[in-house]
């Protein structure tokens, strides 16, 4: 005679620091046996409250603070950081400046990208190319570190430009890095993209529609594997992204599978765009040299406080206007957005930072019903998030 119990569903909590997370996150999973009822995120373990220290901090000395959001992607939120109050107060950017940004921005996603790779297929059961992603990312954080003088977090983005310009022998030496680079990127292809294991572990797995993906409001490579060409360095042209000869990469499937084969197409992508840069690069100045008179008194003198520098060293009186902007770049992850209110003061009224992996984060319960608990972890590996920029 066989008893037929029902089994109570069973709830799991996958840790805030759980050697398989991705920094401190953690889901509260409900399980069937295998199988995922139900999923419940719960953030701001690594919450530092960044919105209200830039609140009391000038750009300039809030500038080392926002390459602690998405700490993978460093150059990325010091581009909007500056690039927001360069909108506000109409700051022109030299092409010298322009060039180096998209440079360091392009080198700094394919950093990203690296560390996305190495540990998402550690998370399905490939060793390999997490060994083989550190190679080729030291060399990045090489000539970041020979560039801005650190490796993470470089503080190298000012109003107006540049801090220093790229030193003597640097542009060879990143040439150098793309021609070794490329063939790498084939080498990954190889080793991952037809692998049967891997193959059966993210095809159909975490599969996001199209409308879906417009409707949650995700960006970058999820909103681009889901069939929707829309690439912020196209759509606001930035920088000088227009001068350069590029393609957007996208897939149609909007699985795990699309969502990494979009990430190694944008690898290719940006090695492309850097070595274009390299090759272009003006001369000139590589930060904005203009002195602003802004409260006029009778006969000012030049060097009172009523002239204001807006570059390397901004005045202590520098002060953003009484207006609102929202900027936005195209990060390694999606939209890293900007909402920046000035009051007239150096200090912004408020800085509204709407990080890509936050919102992502968002579609994860829904992804994960239904799927068997292994496929949890591909699901939020392929999503891509940084808990720094989650929570800030």
């Amino acid at each position: 005679m066989m008893i037929l119990t029902k089994n109570k569903p069973m709830i799991v909590s996958m840790g805030p620091h759980h050697p398989s997370m991705h920094g401190v996150l953690r889901l509260i999973v409900t399980l069937d046996g295998e199988d995922v009822l139900d999923c419940e995120p719960v953030l701001g373990y690594l919450h530092r409250g960044m919105e209200k220290i830039a609140e009391n901090r000038t750009i300039v000395q809030y500038l080392p603070y926002v390459t602690r959001w998405d700490y993978l992607a460093t150059m990325f939120t010091e581009a909007i950081t500056v690039n927001a109050p360069e909108k506000l107060t109409n700051i022109q950017v030299p092409k010298r400046a322009s060039y180096i940004r998209i440079i360091m921005l392009e080198l700094s996603r394919i950093a990203s990208h690296l560390l996305w790779l190495g540990p998402f297929m550690a998370d399905i059961g490939a060793q390999t190319p997490f060994f083989y992603i550190f190679r080729e990312r030291e060399m990045i954080y090489d000539l970041f570190e020979s560039a801005t003088g650190m490796r993470m977090m470089h503080n190298y983005f000012r109003i107006g430009g540049v801090a220093v310009d790229l030193p003597y022998g640097w542009i060879d030496k990143c040439l150098d890095f793309c021609d070794y680079f490329l063939p790498k990127i084939n080498e990954y292809e190889r080793l991952i993209t037809n692998n049967p294991i891997f193959l059966k572990r993210v095809e159909g797995i975490g599969t996001v529609t199209r409308e879906e993906a417009i409707n949650w409001g995700l960006s970058g490579p999820m909103l681009r594997a889901s069939g929707v060409q829309w690439d912020l360095r196209k759509v606001d042209h930035y920088e000088c992204y227009d001068e350069l000869d590029w393609k957007i990469q996208w897939q149609k499937e909007g699985d795990s599978l699309a969502r990494y084969l979009v990430r190694i197409g944008e690898m290719k992508e940006s090695v492309k765009i850097i070595q274009q840069a390299l090759k272009a690069i003006p001369g000139g100045p590589f930060e904005n040299l203009e002195a602003r008179r802004l409260n006029q008194g009778k006969n000012s003198e030049w060097n009172l406080f009523e002239y204001q520098f807006i570059s390397k060293k901004p005045s202590p009186t520098f002060k953003l206007p009484k207006q609102e902007h929202y900027v936005r770049v195209e990060a390694p992850k999606g939209e890293l957005g900007i909402f920046l209110i000035g009051d007239d003061s150096v200090f912004p009224w408020r800085l509204k930072i709407r990080s890509p992996g936050f919102i992502n984060l968002q579609i994860l319960p829904q992804l994960v019903k239904g799927m068997k608990l292994a496929d949890i972890m591909t699901i939020l590996g392929s999503i891509d998030i940084i808990m720094g920029e989650v929570d800030r």
